[in-house]
């Protein structure tokens, strides 16, 4: 779980984390903002078994809301991550 977020519409979002799947290679982390209904893939397809991959999401609310992330990887067995890691944040309108 990565700390909560409070963040102003129209300006972006920097999430970044580490991903590991002990000793077999990752080949994509994924992202989804509609409860996994839909995911945005990460290619890392370059990466070994034996370092971690580091993943950057940016992201720009348009409205005002609460939103939740959900992050998981996919291995290059086609395996998911059991339990996708989540962020949470609130957009809120602009001052003035």
């Amino acid at each position: 779980m990565i700390a909560p977020l409070a963040v102003e519409v129209g300006r972006p979002v920097r999430f970044e984390g580490y991903a590991e799947d002990y000793g077999v290679p990752i080949v994509t982390v994924q992202f989804s903002l509609d409860d996994g209904e839909n995911w945005t893939d990460y290619d890392v397809s370059g990466s070994t078994g034996d370092r971690w991959v580091h993943w950057i999401f940016e992201y720009t609310p348009e409205a005002p809301g609460t939103y939740c992330l959900l992050v998981r990887s996919v291995n290059e067995r086609g395996e998911v991550s059991p339990e996708p890691d989540t962020a949470a944040f609130t957009a809120f309108a602009p001052e003035g």
